[in-house]
């Protein structure tokens, strides 16, 4: 886009008038539709995450755009990553620049985006799903799920009575704020991370932090809160969501590993659904694929951009020849190595912003990434 200017500011220099044109810019675009675009996710984020900052695109003297990141020495990531399940510029429909664009005039080493929504040209298309309730409200949402699904949701019925029998009446509860809950399900998910050999997102300490501010600054229209479910007196399930307007993006579930033979994760997922339709909300997100049970539940999808925008040079030329010998093969196998290699890295750069804890990150990226190219050569 000709004529593009790009100025970087912090979000605490943002001025009323900007933040009410940032609002009016989400309102014009339908794409924009995620509390993750809302202004206070950034004014929120910005307080937490280090190297936090806005840049605000400029042309003929006018303010056509906002694109909230963080840096880590010359790389550029969207804001809370990778916390973030959605970023982009925000600008109204046909003033969004492609992502090429933003990564030119931000003129660092290299722009990483898992989700990015907007007009891009690199990278790999992915979709999130979604359930999106028909104006009749949820029984009649569940009434066609339970139609085209039947023995899935006859099944999950099944268990709720068995964990009623077992462990008592379940109750659930939505829009919790108690801190000594959330750190309970932060404490669960760290403990899956140990078990499924992945990177501990939470062990750098801001991302806890990030979500407890959500939780504890949000308001009525906007923030972070759990939903929670007990059997009896036992605490069964948790999750934490973003909500704004009328649109809950599940975040962080947890629960109890010892009950997983009784779903309740999906029972609470259920019953937070049900009863935020009561107050409202009509989207729920539920994010990327893979979970099995999702397909269940979504009827609608949306199509993000991940890529890596790198600075022509040695290591771009590098990258590409890498997965140009394991591509001979056949297939897209090298393509797809790179893409899990720079999704770890990705998350570790993000989350870690002392050197020896990158260190460490990267040497566990690196026995991964070593293992995995080792198999995907054996196979050429």
């Amino acid at each position: 886009m000709p004529g593009l200017k790009l100025e970087i500011v912090k979000a605490d220099s943002l001025s009323m008038g900007d933040v009410d044109l940032w609002r009016a810019m989400i309102a014009a675009n339908p794409e924009l539709a995620s509390p993750y675009f809302d202004p206070d996710f950034t004014r929120i984020a910005a307080a937490v995450c280090p190297g936090a900052a806005v840049a605000v695109l400029h042309r003929r003297g006018e303010i056509v755009g906002f694109f909230p990141h963080q840096r880590r020495g010359r790389a550029i990531q969207p804001l809370a990553a990778p916390m973030n399940d959605y970023h982009g510029v925000i600008a109204r429909p046909e003033a969004m620049p492609e992502l090429e664009t933003i990564a030119g005039l931000l003129g660092r080493s290299r722009l990483s985006v898992n989700a990015w929504v907007g007009p891009a040209t690199t990278g790999l298309a992915r979709d999130t799903m979604m359930t999106v309730l028909p104006a009749e409200g949820y029984d009649a949402w569940y009434t066609e799920r339970r139609s085209a699904f039947g023995k899935y949701f006859k099944d999950k019925e099944r268990a709720r009575r068995s964990m009623e029998t077992e462990l008592g009446p379940i109750r659930v509860e939505r829009g919790l704020r108690d801190p000594a809950l959330l750190d309970h399900l932060i404490a669960l998910k760290r403990d899956q991370y140990r078990r499924t050999v992945r990177h501990d997102i939470f062990a750098c300490g801001w991302t806890a932090d990030l979500l407890h501010a959500l939780m504890r600054l949000g308001s009525d229209s906007f923030g972070g809160n759990m939903a929670a479910l007990w059997a009896g007196d036992r605490l069964c399930a948790i999750e934490y969501s973003l909500t704004g307007g009328d649109q809950c993006h599940f975040w962080f579930p947890a629960y109890e590993p010892g009950l997983a033979r009784c779903s309740p994760g999906i029972l609470l997922t259920l019953d937070t659904m049900k009863q935020g339709a009561a107050v409202g909300l009509r989207t729920f997100d539920f994010g990327f694929g893979g979970e099995g049970y999702k397909k269940y539940f979504c009827n609608a999808r949306r199509t993000v951009r991940e890529a890596v925008v790198l600075k022509p040079g040695f290591g771009a030329s590098l990258s590409q020849a890498a997965v140009t010998v394991i591509n001979a093969g056949g297939g897209d196998r090298g393509e797809r190595l790179r893409t899990s290699v720079r999704r770890r890295w990705n998350a570790i750069e993000a989350c870690e912003t002392r050197p020896v804890d990158r260190l460490l990150g990267a040497v566990s990226a690196a026995r991964a990434a070593a293992g995995k190219a080792g198999r995907a050569l054996g196979e050429t």
